[in-house]
């Protein structure tokens, strides 16, 4: 029952998580903001998970696991709850457009204002701030979604390191494995949920049921579009409140079965119920003092990093941490923006592709590790095995390149013929010279010519029919070929992008499988590497530093990088750098994937240096088996020589009972 309990424990934290990861483009469209802050609230999480995890995995372990872990999950569904606040206090979305709503209006003003008339009326309309602008700079609405990611933080806290740490308390040695496998395999199961979930709110409109749908001009695939984030986050925090409800009715300790102590004999049940380490394990913990616990932290958190098995692990985990998180989170926008899929389609792919690949090598991982009975060392060649094999693999990702998308004046000159590359640079050329138009509103349109432009009026469009998304615009100075037309939205003719992405999908389900192999071999890894008592302050220590020096900075920098990719920034309603519009796709993907690879390089001559010592470890714990073991024959050999010399001259005669059985016993 614990065990069902907490797998939907690890089920409810991983979907809200990778929800969480799901919506990065959904956020900085809708609170304009730049990458790096959306690495800031994704490492938010981390951040209430360093505020109490070394003593929660401390204390805990010596109090009411199961209902610490309750107490988490009702935190981490408060938490869930208070990131959708922001949709609720804040206004309706507004998007740039000067495309006409009304299908019923016949009359629309010039997309091209003649630059005299504009002049004369006054300054242009874009840099004058909006009326809501005081309204919305009085406080940035993500410091709620900011807050909220703490709140899951904190609350999720203890589910790993204390219900791991039950598991292995009361599970039989050899079935440990393969249930923190299951466990583990769930919480992957967890985010193919919640990338679905994210699939289909990217699909929602933002105010879906407040706006006429007939009114919005841009489609899911459009830059500017923004999803129904918040309704994810609703469902996310109701399913783990629900997680939380088991826990309540489940007891501080399990007594050990007695059909377990039925395969042992009577002496070795009666040493197991004798020692004090497996009555530690098998029966409920005495009432603690927590002065005494508190005396003792630093003593035994000194003993644990005195381990180098233990202390290089953590070095390993740390870096390869920082390379996986930075990949994950910014994956599905790496998609979007590369392979210019929707953010629908591409949290989609995640889910119902990549997901199941992980969860089906972690589970494949465990169930190895039972069959093969592998060892500590074993477990360490098995898992640097497959991440190097995957690591090679991974090598490929660069050659499925992508060009970038045709857009005037940024990739492309005004006559579509020399590349460009130029990071917020004047988008006025001689064909739109005569109009006053902004640089800074994103509302592309296609041009006969297959060029995009930044804007109707930066095409040179004078006029226009239709409405919403069937717009057309018409007289388009810079569109030199056919009727000078150009259609509402960017043009999607980047036909080498379409051909290459299937092949992206399937080397990245493979490599997926084959680094996940190793997870739960590595896992098992850290438990075994360190005393039994120390097992859950090993665990909270291990995911507190990981996350720490992987889960706060990986998003943030990783993010900072992606950043400096960026070819044309959008402008806030008040002024000041919005979220980007377009990315170098070529620099994009050097630097996210450069970035990725280049930190698991160098984890992998930690790896080597680990496994060395790991060697020596082994060894010398052999030797000191064989020493003991010599030591024990040797006194053997002394107590038999002392019979034979006691029984010499028929004074000791030979019992009808003497055999070899009697040494053995001995």
């Amino acid at each position: 029952m614990f065990l069902v309990a907490l797998s939907f424990a690890y089920f409810a934290k991983a979907l809200s998580g990778s929800y969480m990861k799901s919506t990065i483009t959904q956020l900085e469209r809708r609170f304009d903001i730049p990458s790096y802050l959306i690495g800031v609230i994704d490492g938010s999480f981390e951040i209430g998970n360093l505020l109490v995890i070394a003593f929660v995995s401390y204390f805990g372990a010596k109090l009411h696991r199961p209902k610490i872990i309750a107490i988490g999950c009702l935190l981490m569904s408060l938490g869930t709850f208070l990131i959708a606040l922001p949709h609720f206090i804040i206004g309706r979305y507004k998007f740039e457009t000067s495309i006409r709503s009304s299908v019923n209006s016949t009359s629309d003003l010039s997309p091209c204002p003649v630059r005299s008339s504009v002049l004369a009326a006054g300054p242009s309309t874009s840099s004058v701030p909006s009326s809501g602008c005081e309204h919305e700079s009085m406080l940035s609405m993500w410091i709620y979604v900011f807050l909220g990611n703490i709140l899951r933080g904190i609350g999720e806290t203890p589910v790993q390191p204390l219900g791991i740490s039950y598991i292995d308390d009361y599970a039989l040695e050899e079935n440990a494995a393969f249930y923190i496998g299951c466990v583990q395999t769930i919480s992957v199961i967890g985010p193919v949920f919640g990338y679905l979930l994210g699939s289909v709110c990217a699909k929602i409109y933002v105010d879906i049921g407040f706006v006429n749908m007939e009114s919005i001009s841009i489609t899911p695939g459009d830059a500017r579009w923004v999803g129904a984030w918040w309704l994810g986050y609703l469902i996310a925090g109701l399913i783990t409140l629900l997680s939380a409800v088991p826990f309540w009715f489940l007891p501080k300790s399990l007594p050990l079965p007695e059909r377990r102590l039925a395969k042992y004999s009577p002496e070795r049940t009666s040493f197991i119920k004798d020692s004090p380490l497996l009555e530690h394990k098998y029966q409920a913990d005495e009432p603690a003092n927590f002065l005494e616990m508190a005396k003792d932290f630093l003593p035994t958190l000194r003993s644990l990093l005195g381990n180098p098995v233990y202390f290089l692990y953590l070095c390993i985990t740390i870096i390869q941490f920082n390379s996986l998180i930075g990949m994950v989170t910014y994956k599905p926008k790496y998609i979007e923006q590369h392979y210019g899929q929707s953010a629908s389609k591409a949290n989609f792919l995640m889910g119902v592709i990549n997901i199941p690949a992980v969860a089906l090598g972690m589970f494949s991982g465990g169930v190895i590790m039972k069959k093969f009975k592998l060892s500590i060392m074993g477990a360490a060649k098995f898992a640097l095995g497959t991440s190097l094999l995957g690591y090679f693999l991974s090598l490929f990702f660069f050659a499925m390149g992508c060009e970038n998308a045709s857009v005037a004046g940024i990739t492309r000159s005004y006559t579509g013929m020399e590349s460009l590359y130029k990071v917020d640079s004047s988008l006025l050329a001689s064909c739109n010279a005569d109009c006053q138009c902004p640089e800074t509103n994103w509302d592309p349109v296609c041009g006969e010519n297959g060029l995009t432009y930044f804007s109707p009026c930066l095409a040179g469009c004078r006029t226009s029919h239709g409405s919403g998304i069937d717009t057309v615009f018409e007289e388009c100075s810079c569109v030199a070929v056919g009727n000078h037309t150009a259609s509402a939205g960017q043009c999607n003719n980047r036909d080498s992008c379409h051909r290459v992405f299937p092949y992206f999908l399937a080397l990245s389900v493979i490599t997926s499988f084959i680094i996940s192999l190793g997870g739960t071999p590595g896992y098992m890894l850290l438990i075994r590497c360190i005393r039994p008592q120390l097992k859950s302050l090993a665990l909270g220590f291990h995911t507190l530093t990981t996350r720490t020096l992987a889960g706060i900075p990986a998003p943030i920098y990783f993010g900072a990088v992606i950043d400096t990719t960026c070819l044309k920034w959008g402008q806030k309603k008040c002024g000041g750098r919005g979220a980007c519009r377009i990315y170098n796709t070529t620099a994009y993907r050097i630097a996210y994937l450069g970035l990725t690879l280049g930190l698991r390089t160098a984890s992998f001559f930690l790896c080597i240096l680990g496994l060395v010592v790991l060697r020596r470890h082994v060894r010398r714990q052999e030797h000191n088996t064989l020493a003991n073991g010599g030591t024990a024959a040797g006194e053997l050999q002394a107590l038999r020589k002392e019979e034979n010399n006691s029984c010499n001259s028929d004074q000791c005669p030979q019992t009808a009972d003497y055999g070899p059985e009697r040494e053995t016993r001995l």
